[in-house]
C-alpha cells in the first residue's frame, strides 16, 4: 500500500465510525457504512460495466477455506448494508488460474468500521490506517486481509503522493495502474462471484496485454512504469504499444525523476523479488532507467552472466529448501551492482535511502563477500585440499544470500563446490554433547569452554568423532589435558 499524506478536508467526507470494543452485540448501524457519493460520479463516469458470474471458476480454483472467507466478507457487507468486493490481483490471478493468497477488499463505505466489525465477529487483530481509510486484519490462522474504503486519488503534480477522497467502486478501480488489475468480484450474497469489469481488463487478460487505464497514468504516478515492466515479465504479457509510448513520453518529460528515493527503492526490491528478474532488469535498461539508481550502473555482459548464474543458484536453493526463507532481492542486488566500484555502491545505497540496518547489512555483505572470495580462491590455489572444518569456519557467519552471490560471482569451480558443500552438508552440523553435560565434567563457562565446543565441532565436521560417546571421550581428554597444563 502506498504511503501518502493525510487527505485534505473536502465537502465529501468519510462517514466516521467508531466501534465500541466493549460492546458484545454483533449489531451495528448500517447507515454509518453507506457509500458516499462523489461529485464526479454523475458528471464524468458513465461507463457501463461488463459483469458476469465466475462462480464455477471460483469453486474450481479456490480452496474451501477461501470460499468460506469470501462468503463471510459478503455476509458482513449484507448485514451492514454496503457493497463489498475482492479487487485487483486476486481477481486477475483467479482468471489466470494462478494462486494468489493476497486478498484485497474494497468496501463502498467505511473500510475501517467494516474491518473492526468483521474482526469482532470472525476473530482477528485489526491495524488501522486512517489516512487511507483502510485496515489490515491478521486472522486467527495467521492469514492477512487488507480492507479499504473505495477511494479516488488526486495528484497535485507528477510523481506527488496522492490526496485521497472517498468514492464509488468505479472511481476506485479507475485509479489503479492497469486494466488487468482493475477488476472486482462482488462478495455480497445476492451477487456473489459476479465479476465487474469497467475497463476491458478481462479482454486484456485474454489478449495477454498490459494496458494503462488512461493517457496520464504515468504522469500521475511514474512508479507505474516499473510496475508495467514487472507485470510484463511476470505474466508474460507484452506492454501494449500505446502504453509503451506513454511510458517513453513520460520518461522523456523527466517525470520519472520526481519519484522519491524510498518509492524507487521499493519498486526495485519488488522487481528483484520476482522469480526471474533478469528480463525486467533488461527492460529497465531498455527504457534508460538504470541511471536513476546510479549513473554508472550498466547491464554489461558480465553483470548479465552473474545475474543468470544467481537465478540458477536461487532456483537450486529453493528446490532443496522450499520452506527456508531467503532474502532473494539482496543476492540479486549484489549481482546487479557487480561492476560498481566500492564508492559507487555506497552511493547507490545512499541514493536508494536504504535504512541504516538494511544499508549496513547490504554494504558490509558486499565488502565481506569480496574479501572472503579473494581469500578462498588464494587458499585453493595454495592447496586444493580443504578440511570441512576450514570451510565451515570460513562461511558460518556469512548470510546465505551472500554465499549464493559468491558462488555466482566466482569463476573457480572449486570455490563454488565449497560453497554448495557448506550449504548442503556442513551448515547444519551440530555436536550432540550438551553444555550441561560438559559442566558436569568439571569445565565451567569461559574461554576454555568455548574452545572445547569449537574443537568438538571441528572434530565432528572432519569425521574425527561420529557419536555422542566419541564426543564425550574427546571432551574428557581435552579437560584432562587442560588440568595437566595447570599442574
Amino acid at each position: 500500500m502506498k504511503n501518502c499524506r493525510s487527505p485534505k478536508k473536502s465537502a465529501v467526507n468519510f462517514i466516521s465510525a467508531q466501534t465500541n470494543d466493549n460492546r458484545a452485540s454483533r449489531k451495528a448501524d448500517p447507515s454509518r457504512l453507506k457509500p458516499t457519493e462523489s461529485p464526479l460520479d454523475a458528471d464524468i463516469l458513465k461507463t457501463a460495466p461488463r459483469s458476469r458470474s465466475i462462480m464455477a471458476l471460483a469453486n474450481r480454483r479456490l480452496s474451501p477455506a477461501t470460499i468460506k472467507l469470501l462468503h463471510e466478507l459478503g455476509e458482513t457487507g449484507d448485514e451492514l448494508g454496503v457493497s463489498v468486493y475482492a479487487v485487483g490481483g486476486f481477481v486477475r490471478d483467479l482468471i489466470l488460474k494462478k494462486e494468489n493468497l493476497d486478498l484485497d477488499v474494497a468496501v463502498e463505505g467505511d473500510g475501517i468500521f467494516f474491518a473492526k466489525h468483521f474482526a469482532k465477529i470472525f476473530g482477528g487483530k485489526v491495524r488501522c490506517h486512517p489516512a487511507f481509510g483502510a485496515a489490515a486484519i491478521v486472522m486467527p490462522d495467521g492469514g492477512k486481509l487488507d480492507i479499504a474504503s473505495a477511494r479516488q486519488e488526486r495528484y497535485e503534480y507528477p510523481g506527488a503522493l496522492p490526496t485521497i477522497e472517498p468514492s464509488s467502486l468505479e472511481l476506485d478501480l479507475r485509479r489503479r495502474d492497469f486494466t488487468i488489475n482493475a477488476l472486482a468480484l462482488c462478495l455480497n450474497r445476492h451477487k456473489f462471484a459476479i465479476m465487474i469489469d469497467f475497463f476491458g481488463g478481462r479482454q486484456d487478460i485474454r489478449q495477454r496485454s498490459v494496458r494503462a487505464l488512461h493517457n496520464l497514468s504515468f504522469i500521475e504516478d511514474p512508479t507505474r512504469i516499473f510496475r508495467a515492466i514487472r507485470f510484463e515479465r511476470r505474466l508474460g504479457f507484452p506492454i501494449e504499444p500505446r502504453t509503451e509510448r506513454l511510458m517513453r513520453d513520460a520518461i522523456k518529460m523527466g517525470v520519472i525523476e520526481n519519484i522519491g528515493a524510498i518509492r524507487l527503492r521499493n519498486e526495485l526490491i519488488h522487481i528483484l523479488n520476482e522469480r526471474k528478474p533478469s528480463g525486467a532488469l533488461q527492460r529497465m535498461s531498455d527504457f534508460a532507467l538504470l541511471s536513476l539508481i546510479h549513473p554508472s550502473l550498466k547491464l554489461s555482459p558480465k553483470t548479465k552472466r552473474i545475474i543468470n548464474k544467481t537465478s540458477k543458484l536461487i532456483d537450486w536453493f529453493g528446490a532443496l529448501y522450499p520452506n527456508e526463507q531467503l532474502e532473494q532481492w539482496t543476492t540479486y542486488f549484489l549481482a546487479f551492482c557487480e561492476e560498481l566500484a566500492h564508492e559507487e555502491f555506497e552511493e547507490t545505497c545512499q541514493r536508494l535511502k536504504l535504512s541504516y540496518k538494511m544499508a549496513a547489512r547490504v554494504f558490509s555483505s558486499r565488502r565481506n563477500a569480496l574479501m572472503l572470495l579473494k581469500t578462498l580462491e588464494q587458499r585453493i590455489k595454495q592447496s586444493p585440499k580443504t578440511c570441512n572444518s576450514e570451510v565451515y569456519n570460513a562461511f558460518q557467519k556469512t548470510p546465505l544470500e551472500v554465499l549464493l552471490y559468491i558462488a555466482a560471482k566466482s569463476n573457480n569451480d572449486q570455490a563454488r563446490k565449497l560453497v554448495t558443500l557448506y550449504i548442503v552438508n556442513l551448515r547444519q552440523v551440530r555436536i550432540e554433547l550438551g553444555g550441561n553435560a560438559i559442566k558436569k565434567m568439571g569445565l565451567e563457562s569461559g574461554p576454555l569452554f568455548n574452545i572445547l565446543i569449537k574443537s568438538l565441532t571441528d572434530a565432528r565436521l572432519d569425521g574425527e568423532v561420529a557419536s555422542l560417546e566419541e564426543e564425550r571421550a574427546f571432551a574428557v581428554k581435552f579437560i584432562e589435558a587442560q588440568k595437566q597444563k595447570l599442574l
